[in-house]
């Protein structure tokens, strides 16, 4: 199932991607011949509600599609203002050089372990939404990354069981202000600049995807491809993530986890080429499976 939010009477709301369109749960959900039905109304039920919630949700685009009874909840996508497809997270856990070309590419040792940091709330965007560029950096660079979005509570859980804990995933455009981030060894500064982790479009559930680390990653900037790879070059795998970081914290339904990037930003390229992100840019993040995920730089006004 492909989830998303979008905004209504400013406000998010939950929508399930159909070959009918968007639906839109809530309305659908506070129709009076709908009211009797337990029915989750927000990203955060499904995600807590796990497949119990996407099977109720199953039932209910199933029902609506298969009369005239769901017209007035389809909505056409193109006409939404989407938001983040995990709009509250109690963590955002990131992982750094966690593809080996990418280290490579940076002339950064490999890791012996995951390299943390986290990035918060402040950050998170939709697709199609503006990103502004910062007044106080002028290295901004994008970084594709594969999400992976925790379903079920997990401490001290071995790799074995650790996909077991996860709900699905998306996409999300790591955004990082290099010279922010180099200013000190603590990389937070960079990475949590407004809006620097648009996520989405989709959350897409565990069992469309299959193995997370056979997906092809790309990101282009203007139509021009400049990251091409596949989640298979992680140095840690997601199940390898998960385990690793539920020895240190608990992960909670609605945490997620940004598992690196592949070689191809700008940080990578010699210094004389470096042509960091400027406004006007548009940056598409595609992943296998989940979606295009699509954003354009503009210069920050204030």
């Amino acid at each position: 199932m492909k989830l998303l939010t979008f905004y209504k009477n400013e406000s998010l709301q939950l929508g399930i991607k159909t070959t009918h369109g968007i639906l839109d749960v809530a309305a659908v959900s506070s129709a009076s011949n709908f009211q009797n039905q337990l029915i989750p109304d927000s990203i955060h039920k499904v995600i807590e509600g796990g497949a119990s919630a996407v099977a109720a949700l199953q039932n209910l685009v199933d029902r609506l599609e298969s009369s005239s009874a769901g017209d007035p909840y389809w909505l056409d996508e193109a006409s939404l203002t989407l938001g983040p497809c995990v709009t509250h997270p109690n963590k955002i856990i990131c992982v750094g050089l966690n593809y080996r070309k990418h280290a490579e590419e940076t002339n950064a040792a490999i890791p012996q372990y995951p390299i943390l940091f986290n990035k918060f709330n402040n950050t998170l965007t939709g697709h199609g939404d503006s990103i502004p560029l910062p007044k106080v950096s002028a290295k901004v660079d994008y970084e594709a990354e594969l999400v992976i979005v925790i379903g079920k509570t997990a401490k001290y859980i071995s790799k074995e069981q650790a996909l077991d804990h996860v709900f699905g995933y998306c996409n999300v455009n790591d955004l990082s202000a290099r010279d922010l981030q180099m200013r000190t060894q603590q990389w937070l500064l960079g990475k949590s600049c407004d809006k620097f982790s648009p996520l989405g479009p989709y959350l897409v559930t565990s069992d469309e995807i299959g193995d997370p680390n056979q997906l092809t990653i790309q990101c282009t900037v203007n139509g021009e491809v400049r990251q091409n790879s596949n989640t298979s070059d992680m140095i840690f795998h997601c199940d390898e993530i998960v385990s690793y970081i539920s020895q240190h914290m608990t992960l909670v339904s609605g945490d997620i986890i940004l598992t690196g990037t592949p070689e191809g930003v700008v940080l990578g390229y010699p210094p004389e080429k470096q042509v960091y992100l400027r406004d006007g840019d548009v940056v598409t993040i595609e992943i296998e499976k989940l979606g295009k995920l699509t954003n354009q730089m503009v210069a920050e006004l204030q």
